[in-house]
This record gives structure tokens, C-alpha cells and sequence, in this order.
């Protein structure tokens, strides 16, 4: 690991003034046992993963739960059986968080970038749909909130694997 980048500080305010959610990257970043003040990158892009993971495997549950739910409604289901397919460990969003943190191990942070990037791509794929012809499931379930904060959290990772870059 390059020891002049694994080192460096960036303040949470100034990640998190450039996230989509500011509130929720600070509210991410400082629920860091022991806080984030001080901490390196490499960490803060460690613990965000793990937070990443965990929302993202909350969301796999409530998809399997949903599908379970949908017997009658062919629409619901196959909307839900694609969105487990979007977020699962075998070929969706947890596939690649994975594959995020094993760039970062490997100090590649410019592939941690675009592999966070192809997260955010999985959930609008859930979300939205993969042709942008066909109009999005009108989702009335938890779902769509859930894939947001994945998708937030996620870009806090995008936003520290661009300082990670920075020599």
C-alpha cells in the first residue's frame, strides 16, 4: 500500500460537502467507533464499504421478502426477482462492494472508483429499470429507500476514492 496516500486526512466536512447527501455522509462517516476525526482515507473507505455492505444485504433481505410476498402479482415479482439480481453477492451490488474492497486492499484506487461506480449502476438497474423505454415499477414498498441509501453511501466511497487518487 503507498504509504504517502494511505496516511492522508481529508476533514468529513469537506468529503461530505460534495456528497449527494451531506447529512447522511457525516452522519456515515462519524458513526465510526472511535469518530473520524483524524482518521485516514483508507480507513474511512474501509468502514464506508462495511456500512455499504450492511445496507446493501438489509436491502437483499427486504428484496427476499418482497418476493415472498408477491405470489399474485406476477409485475411485483418479476420487478423484485430483478432487483435480487441487481443486489446480490453472485453478479449484483454486493458482488462488486466486494470487489471495492479488494481493490482497495490492493492500494488500486482508481478501480475502487469505478467499481463503486458499477454499484450505483446495479440499484438503478433495481430501481429504474434496465431499458430506459420501459416505465420504472411503480414500487410502493420500502425498496426505492432502501437502494437510495445504498446509493448514497456508495457515493461517499466514489467521493474518498478521488482524494485516494490525488498523489
Amino acid at each position: 500500500m503507498a504509504a504517502s496516500c494511505a496516511s492522508k486526512v481529508v476533514d468529513v466536512q469537506v468529503i461530505c460537502a460534495q456528497a449527494r447527501d451531506p447529512k447522511l455522509c457525516s452522519s456515515v462517516l462519524n458513526s465510526k467507533p472511535g469518530g473520524a476525526k483524524g482518521v485516514d482515507l483508507i480507513t474511512l473507505a474501509q468502514y464506508t464499504i462495511n456500512v455499504a455492505r450492511d445496507k446493501a444485504t438489509n436491502t437483499v433481505t427486504l428484496i427476499n421478502s418482497l418476493i415472498a410476498k408477491s405470489g399474485g402479482d406476477p409485475k411485483a415479482k418479476s420487478h423484485y426477482q430483478t432487483c435480487l439480481t441487481h443486489f446480490n453477492k453472485d453478479e449484483g451490488a454486493l458482488n462488486d462492494i466486494n470487489y471495492v474492497q479488494e481493490l482497495l486492499k490492493k492500494g488500486d484506487y482508481f478501480g475502487v472508483g469505478t467499481a463503486a461506480s458499477a454499484v450505483i449502476t446495479d440499484v438503478d438497474d433495481c430501481i429504474t429499470g434496465e431499458d430506459p423505454e420501459d416505465p420504472p415499477y411503480p414500487d410502493k414498498s420500502n425498496l426505492p429507500q432502501y437502494a437510495d441509501v445504498v446509493q448514497k453511501v456508495v457515493d461517499i466511497i466514489l467521493i474518498i476514492s478521488k482524494y485516494l487518487i490525488q498523489k
